[in-house]
């Protein structure tokens, strides 16, 4: 399974329920001990107030019947892609322990502004943006003060100011592709808080989706999808892979003249 669920279009501030019949569709694994989703935009990861069908955990516990599930990997809301839940404690603490030891290889595909010729690698820290309105923004600290965070940008096209890259983050700091695109000059598309105007965001959890959202981005959520990921295990690797979905894809052929090859 994985790769044909039916997308979500819905993209109010507050997050949709998932509906279990559209779940079955997003699964790309499951076994005794794991469920791999390949997780749509606008979900959230993490249980929430308004019950368990307000978050990716709290409708896989219901999907799965189980009374716990340990999330191994997460991602931002409106990011898309590779979401690993753990079924029993001691494969959490597996994976868990090889994620803290960073036995794990993520790779990301981006669309962002402006043309990426060469591979561009950036080391710089990383933390809260106090000079910002929005409170969870993060910012590249190079004089210091942040956690340190290395991420890779590997272009697989480039055309019309735009760029499809291949990211590889070698730490997981918050926001962390978001913050190190916008530090060197290339936000992610459609990005309401590193992107051209940080009041999309604020707009966006007051108002909805407007008129000047559709001006100023190019889509409705940023173009960042958890495409692969393998964690490395003394027994075995654990490798999942989610395709590029639907929106992206038809941002490439508006943007780049057609989806590429990667």
């Amino acid at each position: 399974m994985g790769g044909t669920y039916k997308p979500l279009d819905r993209h109010g501030p507050e997050a949709p329920l998932v509906d279990l019949a559209d779940l079955a569709g997003w699964i790309v694994h499951e076994d005794d001990d794991l469920i791999v989703v390949d997780k749509p935009g606008w979900i959230v990861c993490h249980p929430s107030k308004n019950g368990p069908l307000s978050s990716l955990v709290g409708a896989c516990r219901e999907f799965t019947g189980l009374e716990k599930l340990h999330l191994i990997s997460r991602l931002d809301r409106e990011t898309t892609g590779i979401v690993i839940l753990a079924k029993r404690p001691a494969i959490a603490r597996q994976l868990q322990k090889a994620m803290e030891e960073r036995r794990v290889d993520k790779l990301y595909l981006a669309i962002l502004r402006g043309e990426l010729r060469d591979n561009l690698s950036v080391d710089v820290p990383l933390g809260r943006d106090n000079r910002s309105l929005v409170h969870i923004k993060q910012r590249g600290r190079p004089e210091g003060g942040g956690k340190s965070a290395m991420t890779l940008f590997e272009p697989i096209a480039a055309a019309n100011d735009y760029t499809l890259a291949r990211v590889k983050i070698l730490t997981g700091r918050k926001h962390q592709i978001r913050a190190h695109a916008l530090h060197v000059g290339h936000m992610v598309a459609g990005d309401k808080i590193y992107g051209p105007d940080e009041c999309l965001y604020l707009d966006f959890i007051e108002d909805g989706w407007t008129s000047r959202h559709d001006e100023l981005l190019e889509i409705k959520r940023q173009a960042l999808h958890a495409w692969k990921i393998t964690i490395h295990c003394p027994e075995r690797d654990f490798a999942y892979c989610a395709p590029m979905p639907k929106d992206m894809q038809q941002l490439c052929v508006e943007k780049l003249g057609g989806v590429p090859d990667f």
